[in-house]
């Protein structure tokens, strides 16, 4: 059963980091795209930044570029989005996602495997 398990998330302070997780299990992260995702109330999905299998390379959205960094443990079967420099719009569920590469940018990906996400709020 492929699951995708995102942990990390939590109430946070502006100016402030936190580092989310994303555990596989039942796929190898190694073969495939890895994607994070947030979503905030009344707004629609956002894909933060992505990053081509077996260390490729990786895409940031303008939005959160120099503040966001995407990670992957391949011996731990996990990816990580590194979050620095909080602000309270960047409050949102965070999901991460997986799927087949295809050709060479990450952006177009079909990601088919989902986390449930994890609650990231950023508020003094």
């Amino acid at each position: 059963q492929v699951q995708l398990v995102e942990s990390g998330g939590g109430l946070v302070q502006p100016g402030g980091s936190l580092r989310l997780s994303c555990a596989a299990n039942g796929i190898t992260l190694d073969d495939l795209v890895i994607g994070w995702f947030r979503q905030a109330p009344g707004r629609a999905r956002e894909l933060v930044s992505c990053m081509l299998k077996k260390g490729g390379s990786a895409w940031v959205a303008d939005s959160v570029d120099g503040r966001f960094t995407i990670d992957r443990d391949d011996g731990k079967n996990t990816a990580y989005l590194h979050l620095d420099n909080l602000t309270p719009e960047d409050t949102a569920v965070y999901v991460c996602a997986a799927g087949t590469q295809y050709g060479n940018t990450c952006r177009r990906t079909p990601f088919g495997a989902w986390g449930r996400g994890t609650q990231v709020t950023v508020s003094s």
